[in-house]
C-alpha cells in the first residue's frame, strides 16, 4: 500500500474519530435526526449543481445515500442521544470493517489473504478487550443501534465499490441528495415540529460549527477519500484502517468530553494498531520472504 494512501487513510480516520465529539456538541442544541438532515442537505447542495453526476448506475447512488446517510447515521446519532459515550460509539461502529469484508466475500467474491484475516482477528481481539470494560456501563438498545449502523456502513462500502471508477467526491455529493428528505420526515415523525422549530430558532455557533464540520471534513472530504481508497485498493486492505477510528475517538472523548480511558482500553487500542499493521504490511513482508 503506497505511503500516500496510508497517510490519507490515517487522516480520514482521525477526522472521523473526532467527529463523534462534534456530534455530541451538536446534540446539545439540535435534535439528532434533524442534525443529520441538516448535515446531508448541506453536503448535497450546492454541490449537485457544481459536480457532474457520477457515471454509474442510479441504484448505487441512491442505495448509498439511503443506507449510509439515512440508516447508518440515524442509528448512530440516536444511539449517541440515548446515552452511548462518544468514545465507545467510535469503537463499536468499527465492526463495520468485518461487515465490509464479509459482504465483499459474499457479494464481490473477494478472498482476503490469510495474513489479512489474522490481522483482523488481532484487531477484533483489541475491540473485544476495550468493549469488555465499557459495554456493561452502556444501555443495551443504543449499543445494538450502533451495531446495526456498522452493518449499514459495511453494505454502503460495497455500494461505493460497485460504483466503479467514478469521481468519489461527486458520488458522495449526489448520494447525499437522497438522505435529507427521509431524515427530515423521520425528524417530524419522532422529534416533532415544535422541537424542530425551537432548534432552528435557537441555533447558535456551536450547532452551526458542528454541522459544518460534519459536512466538510467528515462527509465530503472523508467519504470521498475513503471511497477513493476502496476503489483503488482491495477492500480487505482498506477497511481495517477504520479500526483506528476508536483510538482517535476515545482520545478525543477523553480530551474534550472528560470520558475516561482505562488501562484495559489502552491495551485494546495497542491490539487494534497491531492488527492493522499486520493487515497492511503483512502481505508485503510475506511476498518479500518468498
Amino acid at each position: 500500500m503506497p505511503i500516500r494512501d496510508v497517510l490519507l487513510a490515517l487522516l480520514v480516520v482521525a477526522i472521523w474519530g473526532f467527529n463523534f465529539v462534534v456530534m455530541k456538541w451538536g446534540l446539545q442544541s439540535i435534535p439528532p435526526l434533524l442534525l443529520m438532515a441538516m448535515r446531508f442537505a448541506l453536503a448535497a447542495v450546492p454541490g449537485v449543481f457544481l459536480l457532474k453526476r457520477p457515471a454509474c448506475a442510479w441504484r448505487w447512488i441512491v442505495g448509498y445515500g439511503l443506507v449510509l446517510g439515512v440508516a447508518k447515521f440515524s442509528l448512530v446519532i440516536v444511539g449517541l442521544k440515548l446515552g452511548m459515550p462518544a468514545g465507545l460509539t467510535s469503537l463499536v461502529l468499527q465492526v463495520q470493517a468485518f461487515f465490509t469484508m464479509g459482504f465483499a466475500v459474499v457479494l464481490l467474491g473477494d478472498r482476503p489473504l490469510p495474513v489479512q484475516v489474522g490481522g483482523a482477528v488481532v484487531a477484533a481481539g483489541g475491540i473485544a478487550v476495550i468493549a469488555a470494560g465499557r459495554v456493561d456501563g452502556a444501555p443495551l438498545v443504543p449499543f445494538l443501534m450502533v451495531i446495526g449502523a456498522a452493518a449499514c456502513w459495511g453494505l454502503a462500502n460495497i455500494f461505493a465499490k460497485k460504483a466503479g471508477r467514478v469521481d468519489m467526491l461527486a458520488f458522495v455529493v449526489w448520494a447525499s441528495l437522497f438522505s435529507p428528505l427521509p431524515l427530515l420526515g423521520l425528524s417530524f415523525a419522532f422529534e416533532g415540529a415544535d422541537a424542530i422549530e425551537a432548534a432552528v430558532a435557537g441555533l447558535g455557533w456551536v450547532g452551526i460549527a458542528s454541522v459544518l464540520y460534519q459536512v466538510g471534513p467528515s462527509t465530503l472530504f472523508g467519504f470521498a477519500v475513503w471511497n477513493g481508497l476502496l476503489k483503488r485498493l482491495p477492500v480487505a486492505t482498506v477497511a481495517p484502517f477504520s479500526l483506528l477510528v476508536p483510538v482517535f475517538g476515545m482520545a478525543s472523548g477523553a480530551l474534550f468530553l472528560g470520558e475516561t480511558i482505562a488501562g484495559r482500553e489502552a491495551a485494546g487500542a495497542v491490539l487494534v494498531v497491531a492488527g492493522l499493521a499486520i493487515n497492511v504490511f503483512g502481505p508485503k513482508f510475506g511476498r518479500a520472504a518468498r
